[in-house]
């Protein structure tokens, strides 16, 4: 007959000295998922992630999207994510890191993307969001700005919107007084 309470005993020491020995002890539910997550991410060529606390500190990289059609084509756009102690239950925390003149990323590199907000459910993954943010760049919503300068520009003069975005990517740019530096591969 198996003592239950000696085999929980066993595994608190084996925690402790584990955790004595500077090894990891128990994973949280949202390093459990992250984990995951990343084990099912399969990304197209035109997007890279990068860990800069290493491949083992999953729970903040960076995602580089290099748009191959669209608008944005050419272009090198890269995200910060933060996950919380609370996700999937709470939605990662995602910052575009590039300067882009876009109707849903603002001058400081929030997003509107639904999904990050009121619409994030513990069932959605970080592939996602990636794919939502890929998206963006293939279609802009002017209906939800948060640039609302660029959304104006798109919808009002939607040539002179993809002459200016293309001149920034390149070049760089000055647009309504903002400067937009290039952001090429």
């Amino acid at each position: 007959m198996l003592k239950l309470f000696s085999v929980k005993d066993k595994q608190k020491q084996q925690q402790e000295a584990n955790a004595g020995a500077g090894k990891p002890g128990k994973l949280s539910a949202g390093e459990l998922r992250i984990q995951k997550d990343m084990a099912e991410l399969n990304l197209p060529p035109n997007i890279s992630i990068n860990f800069p606390d290493g491949k083992d500190k999953l729970m903040h990289f960076f995602i580089s999207i290099r748009p191959d059609e669209g608008i944005y084509r050419g272009g090198k756009f890269n995200f910060e994510f933060n996950i919380p102690t609370g996700y999937p239950h709470d939605a990662p925390k995602v910052l575009c890191t590039t300067k882009v003149f876009h109707p849903n990323i603002d001058l400081e590199g929030k997003i509107c993307l639904n999904i990050l907000r009121e619409d994030w459910k513990p069932v959605l993954s970080i592939s996602s969001i990636i794919y939502g943010l890929q998206f963006l760049f293939l279609d802009p919503n002017p209906d939800d700005p948060l640039n609302k300068e660029a959304a104006h520009m798109f919808v009002e003069n939607p040539r002179q919107f993809e002459q200016y975005v293309q001149r920034a990517i390149y070049q760089g740019a000055n647009i309504n007084g903002v400067h937009f530096p290039a952001c090429t591969m």
